[in-house]
């Protein structure tokens, strides 16, 4: 027994009273309200279908790694796949991830030094806080999405600053003005860095695509557990910080590589995407359906991820459970994991839900607001 465990129950116990405790669950039976899996590929059994058959055609992409890339890890699969990743996105290269946690933590514990500022959003992923705490260099906070915010912060930094964002924010669903902090990254030569793990496969391979930013970004890290419904990320970058990253992050030097199945499953899950554009009209189509219900919600128009605030923990836990018993599976997020007073319902559309289940959920919320 640990000395000091006193103190890990009493916090448990703190936690428990606020009802805000986490435990692991398994996933219930229900209507899908609050998964990642935007458009459904992870339970895609035309997609299956393809991987179980690479699987028949040659067995050993489910052997192990055995070692990290840098020793016995590294395959030509993996190779390939980072190509044409680097490819497809118009980047110079691409370095393969297990995870976008694992990915970030590379990027913004390796990449900054101790004279230089790390500025993010403030409602950026607690990865890039997590990484920022392993870099010697300075992390600053801009205010959500404001752009006088981040020149102003800018102006006063001497030395060089890395500039953190996400394309399209989970929590508040809500996009990043990428354009115009790209271009204030420019004006002040800031590298700029963004997490497109939101909005990669929901709108083509994401905002940098869109806008055609790729000579604005400095790094970008794509995941591949939401909306391709695989695992893993990749950074995308230019052929010097690739070789930075490979001999200096020390995320990506000590973990032992993923099996080939999964670079393969990304790799399908790209040719699937590919052929299968008709999901993330789907997946419009559905959140015009939410939006036309009229419910007040911070979220953008197009976002897959609707923010519904019920500034009420107690009013919150209600909402929830009775959307629970209705069969609607979503998820509540409560202070102080957000500011009191910000509380939030937090809704995850999908392609492959119907109207009747959308206009149904909306009729139990109204209920509460």
């Amino acid at each position: 027994m640990l000395s000091n465990s006193s103190r890990f129950q009493e916090s448990l116990d703190k936690r428990k009273e606020e009802g805000t405790l986490r435990r692991l669950r398994l996933q219930p039976d229900g209507i899908d309200f609050y998964s990642n899996d935007y458009l459904g590929l992870a339970k895609s059994k035309e997609l299956q279908h393809l991987l179980l058959q690479k699987i028949t055609d040659n067995p050993q992409l489910l052997s192990g790694s055995t070692g990290s890339r840098l020793i016995s890890g590294n395959s030509d699969i993996a190779v390939s796949v980072e190509k044409d990743i680097a490819q497809k996105h118009h980047f110079e290269s691409a370095l393969l991830f297990p995870s976008g946690y694992n990915a970030n933590l590379a990027l913004f514990s390796t990449l900054p030094s101790r004279h230089d500022t790390v500025i993010v959003d403030e409602q950026i992923h607690r990865s890039v806080h997590d990484a920022c705490k392993l870099s010697n260099a300075r992390k600053l906070k801009f205010k959500h999405n404001e752009i006088e915010d981040l020149e102003n912060i800018l102006k006063r930094q001497e030395g060089h600053c890395y500039i953190a964002i996400e394309s399209l924010y989970s929590m508040e669903g809500d996009f990043a003005p990428i354009q115009e902090i790209a271009s204030i990254a420019g004006k002040y030569k800031a590298s700029l860095i963004v997490d497109e793990a939101h909005a990669f496969g929901i709108f083509g391979y994401g905002l940098i695509e869109k806008y055609q930013l790729q000579h604005h970004v400095s790094a970008a890290v794509v995941t591949y557990g939401k909306a391709l419904g695989a695992h893993g990320a990749a950074i995308l970058c230019n052929e010097t910080v690739k070789s930075y990253l490979i001999n200096f992050a020390s995320p990506f030097i000590y973990t032992t590589s993923a099996q080939d199945f999964q670079w393969i499953s990304i790799k399908t899950g790209y040719e699937f995407l590919d052929q299968h554009h008709e999901l993330a009209v789907k997946l419009q189509d559905n959140i015009k359906i939410f939006r036309s219900r009229n419910l007040q919600s911070p979220s953008a128009e197009t976002s897959p991820v609707q923010a519904i605030v019920i500034p009420d923990n107690q009013r919150l836990k209600e909402l929830q459970g009775t959307l629970s018993e209705e069969g609607f599976l979503t998820y509540a997020i409560y202070s102080p994991t957000v500011k009191e007073g910000s509380e939030r319902l937090r809704i995850c559309l999908h392609s492959f839900n119907t109207e009747e289940e959308i206009m149904k959920l909306t009729e139990i919320i109204k209920e509460f607001i």
